[in-house]
This record gives C-alpha cells, sequence and structure tokens, in this order.
C-alpha cells in the first residue's frame, strides 16, 4: 500500500510547494489537493461531513495553479487534484490544464475527479444538481478524446464540439489516470465505467473488506482490468489499525488529511505520518 497526504491549499497553511518537498523527502507517494472555487453564502446545501462547514472549504487555492507550484519544486511525488470539479468546469480549457501540468511534472499527475456537493455553488457555474454524473461523465470522456486525439470531436448531450486541435498532449498515455471520488456504489460505478480508479471517504460508509471484491466485479463487468484499478482511501487518520484495517481490505493507497496549518506545526505531523511510509 502507497501512502500519500491530501490537504486544502490556503494562503495561511504552509505553502504547497514547501509542502511538497517535506513530503517527498519524508518518502510520500503523492500529494492531493481539494477544489472549491467558492461558498455561496447561503450555505443551504449541508456538508457531508456532518456539522459547520470548516473555513478551509471558503479558502482554497485555484488547484492547478497550486499544484503547478508543487511540480515545479520536485522530481518524485505525484501531484494530483482531490478532487477537481468537473462539472463546473468548461472541459477543453480543464483538458488544456490537465496537460500542461502532467507536462510541467514529467508525467506525474494524478487526475482526482468528482461531481461535488454543494448544489448552490454549482448552480452558479450553470450545473444542476439533478444530471450532474452525466454531466461528469461527458466531459470526461470529452477530454479523454482531447488527449489523445489530433483531432478531436464530441457529441453527447452536454458536451459538443467539432474537431479541434489541442497540445500540448499529457507525458502519460493514453492520458493521466483518472480517480473517481465518491460513495459505493455510484462512485465505484462511475470509475468502472471510464476511471482508472476509486476514491472512498475514510469512515463514510467505508465497508471495504466488502466493497473493493464488488468494485473489482464492477470493472471486470465493464470490460476494464480489475488489476489496473486502484482504490485511495481519503482522509485516513494515523492510526495504525486503521492504516492496517484498509491494508488487509485491499486497499492501494491511503491518503492522510492534512489540515491547514503553518511549517512549524506541519512538519512534525509529517514526521508523525511518515512512520507508516516503508
Amino acid at each position: 500500500m502507497q501512502f500519500g497526504v491530501t490537504i486544502f491549499p490556503t494562503d495561511y497553511a504552509i505553502p504547497l510547494p514547501e509542502l511538497a518537498i517535506e513530503a517527498e523527502n519524508r518518502g510520500f507517494e503523492s500529494l492531493w489537493v481539494a477544489e472549491h472555487s467558492h461558498i455561496p453564502t447561503s450555505r443551504k446545501s449541508p456538508w457531508p461531513g456532518g456539522g459547520d462547514l470548516p473555513k478551509m472549504y471558503y479558502d482554497t487555492l485555484d488547484p492547478f495553479v497550486a499544484l503547478a507550484g508543487a511540480a515545479a519544486v520536485t522530481t518524485r511525488i505525484k501531484v494530483a487534484t482531490g478532487i477537481c470539479l468537473v462539472v463546473q468546469r468548461d472541459p477543453i480549457h480543464t483538458a488544456k490544464q490537465v496537460a500542461s501540468i502532467d507536462q510541467l511534472s514529467g508525467g506525474r499527475f494524478l487526475f482526482g475527479i468528482g461531481a461535488g456537493w454543494n448544489e448552490e455553488e454549482m448552480n452558479n457555474h450553470g450545473t444542476q444538481l439533478s444530471g450532474r454524473f452525466g454531466l461528469m461523465r461527458e466531459r470526461v470522456e470529452a477530454m479523454q478524446k482531447i488527449w489523445t486525439e489530433d483531432e478531436a470531436e464530441y457529441h453527447g448531450k452536454h458536451v459538443d464540439f467539432d474537431p479541434i486541435f489541442m497540445w500540448p498532449k499529457p507525458v502519460q498515455k493514453p492520458h493521466p489516470p483518472i480517480h473517481v471520488g465518491g460513495g459505493f456504489p455510484g462512485a465505484a460505478k462511475r470509475a468502472a465505467r471510464y476511471g482508472n480508479g476509486w476514491i472512498p471517504i475514510a469512515g463514510r460508509d467505508d465497508d471495504l473488506a466488502t466493497q473493493i471484491p464488488e468494485f473489482e466485479k464492477l470493472a471486470k463487468d465493464a470490460g476494464r482490468d480489475p488489476a489496473e484499478m486502484e482504490v485511495s482511501v481519503f482522509g485516513v487518520t494515523g492510526n495504525a489499525d486503521v492504516v492496517a484495517k484498509y491494508r488487509d481490505a485491499g486497499v492501494d493507497r491511503a491518503v492522510f488529511g492534512l489540515p491547514p496549518i503553518d511549517r512549524e506545526k506541519m512538519l512534525p505531523l509529517l514526521d508523525q505520518l511518515a512512520g507508516f511510509v516503508g
């Protein structure tokens, strides 16, 4: 099992380039960042984590800008979105950003995606809660076309464009791995259909000892090779029993959740979590 870290990058947390260097030096395999373009003041949509929405959700930096800074100062650690809200993004522009950061990082980008939960936020981008999963699928399929074809075109219900040129193409072939975030069975089904991995959130109905074999069956039924599909659990705590539980369940990657704290407080936490990295 590999180990990564995830954070909401903010202006009051350790700068992401510094975090990337420190995480790489401690042997972490990947660094993931969250995305929210904004938080509407109405606050009608309940936070899935329960209770008040944490401040970091309001304050996160743009993920691609933040990860570009991280990629520029590292050589080994993978940089990743965890997750990119593709239902709130233009697919042609996002395909360009993904290809650009894969180029800048030398093929170290992981594309974690999701449809989101904040209805008012997505409404501000012209996206409706109902139907967002179909929109996400089409945008991902359209981006896959852009990354892999010299003259890409896509014609769907939500995404429709005639042949286009778009370079550069990603370093990774056919494209950076797509990891679909969300619960079981919905996100697992979407990952099996058009992703390369599934991202469940730790502690949210995650009976992974049962769900991972079912996910592998979904992948096989979709004509995919289950051995090439990764499961990355997000928000893992630094508890040895919890980590062992996920390892025994067959999780491929445990991603520790980091709070948006400054360097002085972050380094001891990284040292503690690095004890799991073998």
